[in-house]
């Protein structure tokens, strides 16, 4: 088979992160609109290519202060850095649905590689709507990908003591990206 491509669906990808807090609960963060792209030969899989660009402006933990902080140069400084990266590079087949991606992120200007385990979730024929016509159908895949990153490797450090040496952020942050990939159009009748 050819190598297809596919763009991420901004609307239905999305990023969520989740640290612990107070030494007591998990906080999640929300980034939606993610955007990216995704070059694979099914005959081929290693081969995938994987690129994705998040907005880390858009931060969303349902918290407006919270939010404003985690945008200020304490986290993730998007004055400075207003998006994260990534470059997946080598991807390693498990099983028929289960992947390991490997890449490098950007977070605040530092790229360190991480490794995603990826699940293959399917893909189904869809309408495809541009200025009021249907130009369907359109193939649309998905994908559920975590990861576990230590925030530090990425110079996001700010934190603060609690009762008995407990921290208000834990270092260790778990990654999950959902990914609605749509295959390009390849030619007038798709």
């Amino acid at each position: 088979m050819a190598t297809t491509k596919w763009f991420f669906e901004p609307g239905h990808t999305s990023a969520e992160f989740r640290a612990r807090h107070m030494m007591v609960t998990y906080v999640r963060g929300h980034l939606k609109n993610v955007r990216g792209t995704l070059e694979v030969d099914p005959d081929h899989p290693e081969q995938a290519r994987v690129e994705a660009t998040i907005d880390a402006a858009e931060v969303y933990t349902g918290q407006p202060q919270r939010d404003d902080h985690l945008r200020s140069p304490d986290f993730f400084d998007v004055e400075h850095h207003p998006t994260w990266t990534f470059a997946g590079r080598g991807v390693r087949q498990l099983s028929a649905t289960e992947f390991s991606l490997v890449g490098d992120l950007t977070v605040r200007g530092v790229t360190r590689p991480v490794t995603f385990d990826v699940t293959y979730l399917g893909q189904w024929d869809t309408p495809w709507w541009e200025d009021g016509r249907d130009l369907g159908p359109r193939q649309r895949a998905g994908f559920s990908a975590a990861t576990r990153i230590n925030r530090h490797d990425f110079n996001v450090s700010w934190n603060d003591v609690v009762d008995r040496g407990g921290v208000v952020v834990s270092d260790m942050i778990d990654v999950v990206v959902d990914v609605e990939a749509v295959r390009e159009a390849s030619g007038p009748a798709a």
